[in-house]
């Protein structure tokens, strides 16, 4: 199915925008004082890769306090729906884990928070952003420094075939998956199932896999500065809690939190990338501009699910401008409607996304594995 043509331009984004510049600073303040008439300027006609530019830097301009409230009002929920599992015990293990659910939310809006430190979107500050995202880190069991870095490599190189592998999920071609061993192949359908990618695969990623920094060695001492500097603050929180409250009540509340959020938190990532009209191309042709209007898609997701989420679901527009704080990605959609229709998946259409698992270069898009044997 080819892609419906959008009529929408991508933009400029390159790597070092992942971790801020002065001269994007000096935009943002001159940019303070824009009403929002001044903000608007007109749809581009043409798709160009430059033609989003002006109008999606216009939007970078952050509000600490807006930032701070938000930051506060997270962390004060998680707290509190945390408390109340701890008490809920005494009424039955049932009720705490219902209670886990919207827990589990509040700390993945923590790392959506931490995930716009990581870009610089947060505050104006480099500094700031850099330790606030530190100390979210430390709850979201995410060595900062490591997984910035590499998400910005994810944005430099998504939908790049010769760039997979660095903060994405594997994704094989037909023709990878075809050429394959029966052996080589049933690992790669093992790893592609349901229960690996969103149920024992989080778990393994963020209890195991980051208290290591694995395939960092290297980049010299500074991912190990950062992993162990967190499994350090870590350990000295959960003591801490197990030592005030008890180790089975400590483990029967915060463990089912940690494995519903890590869950949530690669169910997102997958679904941005992960559509059937997504878009994957080979260097040559391959850019980061559209990459990211056509290889991301837009979640479009029930207000509440927007709060938890973060907006993170508007994702193309976070690819073409990583800069836009997350509260006001929805600004974007509202000035300008005709990027809603880009990628759009409903709530109900993204479970279908579960079955795809290899890239068509013939057809370009995701096709299933039984689609894949009607092709051999």
């Amino acid at each position: 199915m080819a892609r419906p043509k959008t009529g929408l331009p991508a933009k400029e984004n390159a790597p070092a925008a992942e971790l801020g510049d002065s001269n994007g600073d000096r935009r943002e303040r001159a940019a303070s004082s824009m009403t929002a008439a001044d903000r608007m300027l007109p749809s581009p006609a043409v798709d160009s890769p430059k033609a989003w530019t002006p109008i999606l830097n216009r939007y970078r301009e952050q509000s600490w306090i807006r930032s701070i409230a938000e930051l506060a009002i997270t962390a004060g929920l998680l707290a509190l729906f945390w408390v109340v599992m701890l008490a809920s015990l005494k009424v039955g293990y049932w009720l705490t884990l219902l209670l886990a659910i919207p827990t589990a939310g509040f700390l993945v809006r923590i790392f959506i928070l931490q995930h716009d430190c990581g870009h610089g979107a947060s505050f104006r500050r480099r500094a700031t952003n850099d330790w606030v995202g530190r100390i979210l880190g430390v709850f979201t069991l995410t060595p900062y420094d490591v997984w910035r870095r590499d998400h910005a490599t994810h944005h430099a190189g998504t939908g790049n075939l010769e760039r997979r592998g660095i903060g994405d999920l594997k994704t094989l071609t037909v023709r990878e998956y075809v050429e394959r061993s029966r052996f080589g192949k049933w690992v790669y359908r093992l790893y592609r199932h349901p229960a690996i990618i969103f149920g024992i695969g989080p778990a393994y990623v963020f209890i195991l896999e980051n208290r290591l920094p694995v395939g960092q060695m290297r980049r010299g001492w500074a991912p190990w500065v950062s992993t162990m500097a967190t499994n350090a603050a870590s350990a000295v929180i959960v003591v801490a809690m197990m030592w005030l409250v008890g180790v089975g009540p400590f483990l029967m509340v915060h463990l089912p939190v940690v494995l519903l959020a890590s869950s949530i938190g690669v169910w997102l990532f997958y679904i941005q990338h992960q559509f059937e009209e997504t878009q994957w191309d080979h260097e040559p042709d391959w850019s980061v501009q559209d990459a990211a209007l056509h290889g991301s898609s837009h979640y479009d997701l029930p207000k509440i699910l927007r709060w938890f989420t973060g907006n993170i679901g508007v994702h193309h527009v976070h690819h073409l401008c990583s800069r836009i704080p997350f509260y006001r990605l929805y600004e974007v959609i509202d000035d300008y409607p005709e990027l809603a229709g880009a990628g759009r998946l409903t709530l109900l259409e993204s479970l279908r996304c579960v079955r795809l698992t290899l890239w068509d270069e013939d057809r370009r898009r995701l096709i299933s594995f039984r689609e894949a044997r009607t092709l051999a």
